[in-house]
This record gives structure tokens, C-alpha cells and sequence, in this order.
């Protein structure tokens, strides 16, 4: 006979119970059986409040740190900036440029004799360029906006501030507003090239920015890709003051900021959305200025 075989149901030891209270955590370390908080469950805690610090520690190591030197990516010099200072010498010098087109001027004139002669005078009253949109500009504009480097909005962004402060384009009462780019080519891009250098000038310059001041309305085709004539009516009824915001347009003096004037039908078509607004001074910054003979290129809108 098995050990245990002739007892009665009343004399069988009880099953042993194991405890799961402590074992089965629930969500945040709860027990199922409402027990509290496990000892593994204070020590995972434990554990991210060491990583939160640790990560708190190397952020402010980082600020403190100065910023390590690169190559600069036209003549390969370094220690450098991305651009150093001797290519903004010699590719982007200080010259005299048309008030209202950006359009360089030997001669230092205030106006080109086209924008004098010109029938249908443009929403913006003043357009300043940083640099033509040749080299070593046009590369780096290219990696910019289409090889997904976001991060040339910094050094580009500095340029174009430089050269606003230079020239006393840029004052304390004014807005800067980002020209905005279709919702595809946002999709596809990733960010608007406009706002982060946008945000840039903003930064350096102390100016309070607006990005969503500005509303781009249905998909119309890349200017880029279209010629001159082409380019001139596409943006016909594009742009359109953000509802919510318009109010806020009512009376201020504004910056457009876009990375590339070409024939300036994108800043004219944004512009007049800004007029409609309400606002009373209307200028624009933007990066690049492309010369006459390539604006039946892929240079910019």
C-alpha cells in the first residue's frame, strides 16, 4: 500500500499554495492582489532615475562644451567651420543689390532698371540675398533641401543674419514668417527649409517667428521644376493667411524667409496672402539669389 493511501479526505494535507502576490506584478509594479509595490518594481524605478540623471549630467556637459571643429566643406580646411571664414570671404563678399529683386548692382544703385520698368510692382518691398545662387551656394543648397541635411540650416541661417545685421534689414518690431512648402514635398522631405532657416535668423536676431502665419494651399508643382513663364502663374492663389492667426498680421511689419529667389513669383504670391492680412510692411530675406541667365534652371522659385 502507497504511503497516505488509507486516509480520509478530511486527514489530506491541504495543497501547498504558492504566493504570487509579490510575483505577479501587475502595470506600474501593482500587485494582482493589490499587495503594493515589489521590491523589483522600486528597483527598475531606482534605475531610471539613475539613467534621467546620468542623461541631465551629459546634456549639461555638452552646453558647456565649445564646439568641436569640422571641415569646412568647400575648401576642405580644418579645424573649420562648415563654411570657413576665408570661402564667406571670398564667395560671399558684400555687394550692392537691387532693393527690390536681390539682383546684384555694379553700379550700387537702390534699383535695377527691370524692377523700374516693371508694370506689376511685387508685394515686397524689399528683398535682401546673402549670396547668388552660384559655388559653391548651389551645392550646399542642393544637400540642404534634398539630400536631407537639415543641419545646414545653421551655418546658412548665420549667413543670411550676418548679412540682415550688416545692412540694418532687420528690426526689433518685426515678425519673421517662414514662406510654406506644399504638404507632399513636406511629407516627403521631412521638414520646410524655409522655417528652419527661419528659425535661425530668429534665434541670432532676437525676433519672434510665426511659422504657421502662413497657410500653402493644394499641391501645385515644384517651382524648381518648371520654367520661367511657368513659374510666374503657378503660385496664383497658393498662399493664405492661417485663420487662427491672421489677427495677429493686422498691422505689423513682416519678413518673408525663403532659401532661393528666382523670378520672386513665390515671395510676390505669399506676399499678397500677407497684405491681405493686413500688414503694413513687407519685406524679405532669403538665402540665395539666382542670376538671370539661370532662372530657366532647377535653381529655386
Amino acid at each position: 500500500m502507497q504511503p497516505g493511501a488509507g486516509r480520509t479526505r478530511a486527514q489530506q494535507p491541504a495543497p501547498r499554495r504558492h504566493r504570487v502576490e509579490s510575483r505577479d506584478r501587475g502595470f506600474f509594479g501593482r500587485g494582482v492582489h493589490g499587495q503594493g509595490v515589489g521590491r523589483g518594481a522600486r528597483r527598475d524605478r531606482r534605475g531610471r532615475a539613475s539613467i534621467l540623471a546620468g542623461m541631465g549630467a551629459l546634456t549639461s556637459l555638452l552646453q558647456r562644451t565649445p564646439r568641436l571643429p569640422a571641415i569646412c566643406q568647400v575648401c576642405g580646411r580644418w579645424p573649420a567651420e562648415p563654411v570657413c571664414l576665408a570661402c564667406i570671404q571670398r564667395f560671399a563678399p558684400a555687394s550692392g543689390r537691387c532693393r527690390h529683386c536681390a539682383h546684384p548692382l555694379p553700379t550700387g544703385g537702390p534699383v535695377c532698371g527691370e524692377c523700374l520698368t516693371d508694370t506689376e510692382p511685387s508685394s515686397i518691398q524689399h528683398c535682401l540675398a546673402a549670396v547668388d545662387y552660384r559655388f559653391p551656394w548651389d551645392g550646399l543648397i542642393s544637400r540642404f533641401k534634398f539630400r536631407g541635411e537639415a543641419g545646414w540650416a545653421g551655418p546658412l541661417g548665420e549667413l543670411m543674419w550676418r548679412c540682415a545685421s550688416g545692412q540694418g534689414f532687420l528690426a526689433d518690431d518685426m515678425l519673421l514668417i517662414p514662406v510654406p512648402v506644399t504638404p507632399s514635398r513636406l511629407a516627403a522631405r521631412g521638414y520646410n527649409q524655409a522655417w528652419e532657416l527661419c528659425r535661425t535668423v530668429g534665434r541670432l536676431a532676437g525676433l519672434q517667428t510665426l511659422p504657421d502665419a502662413l497657410v500653402r494651399l493644394g499641391d501645385a508643382p515644384d517651382q524648381h521644376r518648371l520654367a520661367r513663364a511657368q513659374r510666374l502663374s503657378n503660385l496664383r492663389g497658393a498662399f493664405a493667411a492661417h485663420p487662427v492667426l491672421a489677427p495677429r498680421l493686422a498691422g505689423k511689419r513682416v519678413v518673408l524667409v525663403d532659401d532661393v529667389r528666382t523670378t520672386g513669383a513665390t515671395l510676390h504670391h505669399a506676399g499678397q496672402a500677407l497684405r491681405q492680412a493686413g500688414v503694413i510692411e513687407l519685406r524679405a530675406l532669403v538665402l540665395a539669389r539666382t542670376p538671370q541667365g539661370m532662372q530657366d534652371s532647377e535653381a529655386g522659385r
